[in-house]
């Protein structure tokens, strides 16, 4: 570990790459304490995946709860490979980064007894505060554009972040892609990536168009260290429908639940919390009654929660659900499991210190260590905030040497056996097809795996090059490219099954998912289909 921090001659330059929660928060604080910051983002300033969050922020604010509860809800979700140092981290600043939410003007729901609260699966306490009804993540990037606005911070909308510039090993700024397609290079004493998850490596996703693994692997090319790719959490309920909407596991924790073609109830004979057991359990039951049912989606029934409820509680999601042509009030609507976040991505200590000198990671992006094998409801928003907070603290220490990792669950993907070979494998003269890519993905990297699934996988990929990079599409493709590859090799070198990794292959694979052998992959059907 880095030395006692000590404090800087004056305050750094600072370039932050991303604007959603993270990446705004560690610019507010930033600029607050005197440094010369810009942000850039690589589309519009409220864009990103932070103003698709819908169910909310988990905090322990309430009389009935407690930070330690917090805790052991978020290691038991993490199915054992959390970083109980982070998490505690996570637990007991939680709540004074909601309070500081409220200030940045986040005008959480209310109701009678103050902040109004909800359930969510894996939560042994109602603490789940949201704004808008379903539109908590909105509420935020609203609330932190405004303040961005009124803070002296240089705003690069459209801007891309291709590659880090690194000077004798330490990173000195980083080239960009600008909105008039120039390559340019912006130099900074500090480099913030919160460039969130990389969904679009996948068919069918819920994250945003931008979602394409960017900081990562940009991090990665210039050498820090990464780790868990392997754990990529599938949300259980996107509608199936274009565009794979999320519909918030908040609907569930209402009292909705998940019925097969036939109406049949059937995650209650899988575990004793039935709908609200955690994500990976519920997707994985989810993908393989799709499987006995020829890949047909499964059905949320929300009917008994009634039309006005549903409107007043889920404004959004009832307007997405009925523009779909569907009236959730009198009947159940499909749902199918979609990509959702990353738990694995830039190795950080506990100040969000990457394993390069003058880089910092947060948000999704980052490998915390608090999610461990699979995130808690509603943690990431809260992830972002704690660790951005933090972040921009370090940020006015002097340079240190490179942070010591916190505990991981595996080694740097850096250091798997292959992990060089398959990153020099991308020999064939096939240019990378991103559809092709993200098909495979699915198929073969998707809920359930095996050695031969990913083998098989790790030799097409092998087979594909990356473009050239000469503007958005071709930079992402190469980042997609890197990153099924490593995914692939980090799967391929975790041969057991555990939280959002399963391998079919593990002779435990059936205790891992109770009431259910390996089924093939369901067939997917037009009503998954996303928009061209």
């Amino acid at each position: 570990m880095p030395g006692p921090s000590v404090p800087a001659a004056s305050p750094p330059s600072v370039l932050v790459v991303g604007g959603g929660i993270a990446g705004l928060w560690t610019a507010v604080r930033a600029a607050e304490a005197g440094c010369a910051v810009e942000l850039v983002t690589k589309t519009e300033l409220a864009e990103g995946s932070t103003r698709y969050a819908q169910g909310g922020i988990a905090a322990a604010l309430f009389p009935d709860d407690s930070a330690a509860r917090h805790f052991a809800d978020t290691i038991a979700a993490g199915a054992g490979l959390a970083d109980p140092a982070a998490v505690e981290v996570l637990c007991e600043e939680g709540p004074a980064r909601v309070r500081d939410l409220i200030r940045f003007g986040v005008g959480f729901d209310r109701d009678d007894s103050g902040l109004e609260r909800g359930l969510e699966a894996a939560h042994s306490r109602a603490r789940i505060v949201h704004a808008g009804g379903d539109a908590t993540g909105a509420a935020i990037e609203a609330a932190l554009v405004a303040t961005i606005r009124r803070r002296a911070v240089a705003v690069h909308e459209r801007t891309m972040l291709l590659d880090l510039l690194v000077e004798g090993g330490v990173v000195a700024g980083a080239r960009l892609l600008d909105a008039d397609g120039r390559i340019v290079e912006r130099r900074a004493d500090r480099v913030v990536l919160a460039t969130g998850g990389a969904g679009q490596l996948f068919r069918h996703t819920t994250n945003p168009a931008v979602a394409t693994g960017d900081g990562v692997a940009a991090a990665a090319r210039a050498g820090a260290p990464v780790a868990d790719l392997e754990f990529v959490q599938f949300h259980p309920t996107a509608l199936a429908a274009p565009g794979t909407p999320l519909i918030s596991e908040a609907v569930r924790g209402e009292g909705a639940v998940l019925v097969d073609a036939s109406g049949r109830r059937f995650l209650p004979g899988l575990h004793p919390l039935a709908e609200l057991a955690p994500r990976d359990v519920v997707a994985r039951a989810v993908w393989r009654t799709m499987a006995e049912q020829d890949g047909a989606p499964v059905l949320l029934d929300a009917t008994a929660l009634g039309g006005e409820f549903l409107a007043r509680r889920f404004p959004g999601l009832d307007l997405v659900v009925r523009e779909a042509g569907f009236d959730w009030s009198r009947e159940p609507i499909p749902v199918t499991p979609a990509a959702h976040y990353a738990m694995g991505g830039i190795v950080v200590d506990l100040d969000a210190r990457t394993g390069l000198p003058n880089l910092f990671a947060v948000g999704e992006c980052a490998r915390t260590g608090v999610h461990g094998a699979n995130r808690l409801a509603s943690n990431s928003l809260l992830e972002a905030a704690v660790f951005a907070e933090r972040a921009a603290r370090a940020l006015l220490a002097a340079p240190s040497a490179p942070s010591a990792p916190s505990s991981s669950s595996a080694p740097s993907i850096s250091e798997l056996p292959d992990f060089h070979e398959n990153r020099a494998s991308g020999a064939g003269d096939a240019v990378v097809d991103r559809e092709a890519l993200r098909a495979l993905m699915w198929e073969a990297v998707g809920l359930e795996r095996s050695a031969a699934g990913l083998a098989a996988a790790a030799s097409v990929l092998a087979g594909w090059c990356a473009p050239e990079v000469r503007d958005r599409r071709s930079a992402e493709d190469r980042n997609l490219l890197e990153l099924a590859r490593t995914t692939v090799a980090a799967a391929l070198a975790r041969p057991t099954s555990v939280g959002a990794h399963f391998r079919t292959d593990d002779p435990d694979a059936a205790a891992t998912a109770p009431g259910a052998a390996p089924s093939p992959a369901p067939t997917t059907s037009a009503p998954f289909e996303e928009a061209a």
